[in-house]
């Protein structure tokens, strides 16, 4: 059993597991970065249906999002070294943040790639054949097009995607990182007070969740603005014909019953 709870190390936690916020955050930068870069080359394969490599892309997806996050961090720290010695690379010395942002990495990167690909495929295609029809080279029908409205698309499932990273992180103590949660559990075995460390570990991750989904919301809302212009515009034009219709039915109401 703990200490009993006493609310005032909730306050004096918090800025101790601040201290490390630094560590979680460069993980999670660290993470989408190499995310995005994996997940835009394993979804080519499968958007241009590349027979060989969209096997391969197959496998990476099945093995990365049907096995825990955990497991996997044990694979690539304590596995990927071993089978590296095999060919003459030694990765023992390396620092255990490496394997980590890798690992998480390459995690994100299996759902960034079914993102990149549904996002681009949600695109009417027959826009890109009007760009083409206009006169654009592939890449300016890609940059102008497909891009514009595919990362509008795209925004509010990175956005769950980002914040899921955000908490998977926590499972980085697990390899020795002193991020938050590692911090928390160091906080809790030396006072034990356990309540009143996650409670502070809570409302920071609950403070950095919202002003992540608060920013990627307003990026979304951006992104989208052209659509709710067009939105606007269709309601405009709905209003207009509504009334025009309503005119147009009083006007027959009113002849109606008259003396001509």
């Amino acid at each position: 059993m703990g200490a009993p709870f006493d609310i005032g190390y909730v306050f004096s936690f918090l800025p101790k597991l601040l201290d490390t916020l630094g560590v979680t955050l460069m993980i999670v930068a660290g993470s989408l970065l190499t995310g995005i870069v994996a997940g835009f080359l394993v979804a080519l394969p499968r958007m241009y249906k590349i027979p060989v490599l969209r096997t391969l892309s197959g496998i990476y997806l099945s093995f990365f999002r049907g096995t825990p996050i955990l497991i996997q961090l044990f694979l690539f720290y304590y596995g990927l070294p071993e089978i590296l010695k095999l060919v003459g690379l030694d990765l023992t010395r390396a620092p255990v943040m490496f394997f980590v942002i890798l690992t998480y990495g390459l995690h994100t990167g299996a759902y960034a790639a079914e993102m990149i690909r549904a996002s681009v495929e949600a695109v009417d295609r027959g826009q890109v054949e009007a760009a083409y029809a206009a006169g654009m080279t592939p890449y300016q029908a890609f940059s102008r097009i497909i891009l514009p409205q595919a990362l509008g698309i795209a925004v509010p499932v990175f956005s769950n995607l980002v914040i899921a990273l955000l908490k998977d992180t926590s499972l980085a103590f697990t390899l020795g990182v002193m991020e938050m949660t590692g911090k928390a559990q160091t906080l809790g075995t030396l006072t034990q007070h356990f309540i009143e460390t996650y409670i502070a570990l809570a409302f920071i991750y609950l403070i950095i969740s919202f002003t992540l989904e608060k920013l990627l919301l307003a990026a979304e809302r951006r992104l989208t603005r052209h659509e709710n212009r067009e939105d606007k515009r269709e309601s405009t034009f709905r209003l207009k014909k509504r009334g025009s219709y309503r005119t147009v039915i009083a006007d027959i109401n009113t002849g109606k019953g008259g003396g001509a």
